[in-house]
């Protein structure tokens, strides 16, 4: 065999060599992925802050208090947050996590809860009641946030075409919550976590006003313009009038205009001697504005409570409150919003509007929007801290 043969048969054998050893090397080990966070497992029951726990702790809703805290609106120095969520959501706290760490944001904290839950177990005991009560025990008070539809059939009803279901456990966790909170027509016989702490604050914006009146027994109107106003074009919303919106229809009509508004700023019917009028401190007569941004609403109204505010024509509910537990209050507008305190991103209603305006502006020109949001806040944070 000549040299040059003897010299590839040695590196054809080392190459064969080397693969075999590749193969049969051991592997590294992946690092195991933490478990997701726990706060209220090793968090003692007496505590010197004001403990608020949030439902839908994603990065969004960190943002609208972190816009809070800025507005000195949330008091974050007498405050710690702790946001729970179900481990089978489709939202990815990883996120959020990481947003807060990279922020250095030592007042949030996070609290994952993995128990199976479905539809047949929301409105009686069942593998979270335990998870509940800790939760409720070691908090002083509670906020709902805004997000997708409600699966109809958690209210016994079908489902029209224009309702979608996007995320069946973050539904089913918060239903059976504020049911364990508050009790239900569902289930009279059960007593609500509540009845043992009548003035504890649970606060229920957009998605959560709905979830406080589902969760107690009441349903929803599925889409506003077709039920109530009986409009099946877009082009015929517009002619409605910006009070009846609930959200800019002009949106869908011209989705590349930027400036348009996203959402819709209308002014609010209070009812007289609701907890609008009473605790915030805004008469009837003022009909602040709001920023709204839903499709739905309450229809049959949940057990123990009441409408507290309406649209001017007084055919959508915009808020309910508890008739029992006084704290306990659902906006069905968003009052945690940051473009609320933002003056500097301008917009207009309609493609036809010359003028553009700021959301923070608008409040401002239609006193008193601006300080109804600011007292909503105060009252609700008072009661935190009382509580």
């Amino acid at each position: 065999m000549s040299l040059k043969k003897l010299a590839l048969l040695v590196i054809l054998i080392s190459a064969l060599a080397a693969g075999a050893a590749a193969q049969t090397a051991p592997t590294a080990k992946a690092k195991p992925e933490a478990p997701p966070p726990r706060f209220f497992d090793a968090a003692p029951d007496a505590h010197s802050k004001a403990r608020l726990t949030v439902l839908y702790p994603e990065t969004g809703t960190i943002k609208a208090l972190m816009a809070l805290k800025e507005q000195g609106l949330l008091p974050a120095a007498d405050l710690e947050v702790v946001g729970v969520h179900h481990t089978r959501e489709r939202t990815n706290y990883k996120e959020a996590y990481a947003y807060v760490q990279d922020n250095k944001i030592d007042w949030i904290k996070f609290h994952a809860v993995s128990g199976e839950i479905g539809l047949a177990d929301l409105y009686k005991p069942n593998v979270l009641t335990k998870e509940f009560e800790a939760i409720f025990a070691k908090s002083d008070g509670l906020i709902f946030f805004g997000g997708p539809d409600i699966m109809p059939s958690a209210y016994g009803e079908k489902m029209l075409l224009l309702t979608a279901i996007t995320d069946p456990y973050r539904h089913w966790l918060e239903l059976s919550f504020v049911f364990h909170l508050l009790g239900g027509s569902q289930n009279d016989g059960a007593k609500g976590l509540l009845e043992g702490r009548p003035k504890f604050p649970v606060l229920g914006i957009c998605l959560g006003s709905q979830t406080l009146n589902v969760g107690t027994g009441g349903t929803l109107v599925q889409d506003i313009w077709t039920e109530t106003y009986a409009k099946s074009y877009v082009e015929d919303i517009t002619a409605l009038g910006q009070p009846n919106w609930h959200t800019n229809p002009w949106r869908k009509l011209d989705p590349l205009d930027r400036k348009l508004l996203p959402y819709m700023l209308h002014p609010l019917k209070l009812v007289e001697g609701g907890k609008l009028v009473t605790g915030i401190g805004i008469p009837p007569a003022d009909q602040p504005y709001i920023m709204s941004a839903h499709h739905q609403a309450a229809a049959r109204i949940g057990k123990l409570f009441k409408v507290a505010a309406t649209s001017l024509d007084g055919k959508v509910v915009e808020a309910i409150e508890h008739v029992k537990f006084p704290n306990v209050l659902g906006v069905q507008f968003h009052p945690e919003f940051p473009m609320l305190w933002d003056a500097k991103a301008e917009y207009r209603f309609t493609p036809q509007d010359k003028d553009l305006f700021t959301v923070n502006g608008f409040l401002k020109a239609h006193a008193p929007s601006l300080e109804f949001h600011k007292k909503l806040w105060a009252w609700f944070f008072d009661k935190v801290k009382k509580s």
